[in-house]
C-alpha cells in the first residue's frame, strides 16, 4: 500500500528535501506552498494564514492522492530581532503563519488522517524553541509554541490512533539562510560564526533534517509520539570545552 502525504512548505529547502526523499521512497506526496513544485509532486498554491482556502487545499489534495497518511507541517517564516525590534503587527504576522498555520493545516487534515492506519504528523521546529539564541525573540517564541502544541496534539489524537512529533533543526542551509548571509556585512565571518556555534562545526544540511522528518513519519516509528528529534549538530545537549583545553 503506497502511503500519501502532504508536505507544506514544501516549495524550497527542508520542506521540498522532505518531499523529495518521500517521493524517492514510492510515497505519493501534496507540496502546499504558495510557489509549489510541479511533477513528481502535486503542487497546490496556498496560504497557511487562510483558513478556507487551507481547507479547500487539504481537501483537495486528500482527493488527488486518494486519502491521507502523513501531514508535515513545515511551512514557516523566519523573524529577527530583540523583544523591542519588532512591533505587535509582526508579532501577530509571524506567529500567523509558524504556529496558526499549523493548526490550521492540521485540523482540516485530521478527518483524513483518522481514517488511516499509519497516520502521522511532524511539524518542523527549531532549536530556538530550547535554547536562548541572541536576536531571535519572536522566532523562538513562535518555535517554543509550535514544541508545545507537538506534546498536546500527541496527546490529544493518540487515541485516534495518528503520531505527533517533531523535528528541531540547528541553523540549517537553506534559501532563508542564505539570504541572512547575503545581507549580513561580512557574509563568510557569519557563516563561520553561525557553524562554530554549533559543536559538529558546520551547518545542516536540508537533506539531513529530511531524513529525520522521514523517520518520524514512516511506520517505522510507530512507538514514537510526542518526541522532538534534535538536528543540530549537538548544539542544544553538548558543552564542549575550547579546543585544546
Amino acid at each position: 500500500m503506497s502511503l500519501k502525504a502532504i508536505v507544506t512548505g514544501g516549495g524550497s529547502g527542508i520542506g521540498l528535501a522532505t518531499a523529495t526523499l518521500l517521493a524517492g521512497r514510492g510515497i505519493r506526496v501534496a507540496c502546499l506552498d504558495l510557489h509549489p513544485p510541479g511533477e513528481p509532486f502535486i503542487g497546490i498554491t496556498v496560504d497557511v494564514t487562510d483558513d478556507a482556502r487551507v481547507r479547500q487545499a487539504v481537501a483537495e489534495a486528500a482527493e488527488r492522492l486518494g486519502g491521507l497518511d502523513i501531514l508535515i507541517n513545515n511551512a514557516g517564516i523566519g523573524a529577527q530581532g530583540t523583544v523591542e525590534d519588532n512591533d505587535d503587527d509582526e508579532w501577530r504576522r509571524v506567529f500567523d503563519v509558524n504556529v496558526l498555520g499549523m493548526v490550521r493545516v492540521s485540523r482540516a487534515a485530521l478527518p483524513y488522517l483518522r481514517r488511516s492506519e499509519h497516520a502521522a504528523i511532524v511539524n518542523t521546529c527549531s532549536v530556538a524553541a530550547t535554547a536562548g539564541l541572541p536576536g531571535r525573540a519572536l522566532y523562538s517564541a513562535t518555535k517554543g509554541a509550535v514544541q508545545s502544541l507537538t506534546l498536546a496534539m500527541a496527546a490529544d489524537h493518540v487515541r485516534d490512533g495518528i503520531r505527533v512529533n517533531c523535528v528541531n533543526p540547528g541553523t540549517a542551509d537553506t534559501p532563508w539562510v542564505a539570504r541572512l548571509l547575503d545581507a549580513a556585512d561580512d557574509p563568510e565571518a557569519e557563516r563561520a560564526a553561525l557553524s562554530a556555534r554549533q559543536p559538529m562545526g558546520r551547518l545542516v544540511s536540508a537533506d539531513e533534517v529530511a531524513a529525520a522528518i522521514a523517520y518520524l513519519a514512516s511506520p517505522e516509528a510507530g512507538a514514537t509520539t510526542g518526541t522532538a528529534l534534535a538536528v543540530d549538530g549537538g548544539m542544544q545537549g553538548l558543552r564542549l570545552r575550547p579546543p585544546g583545553r
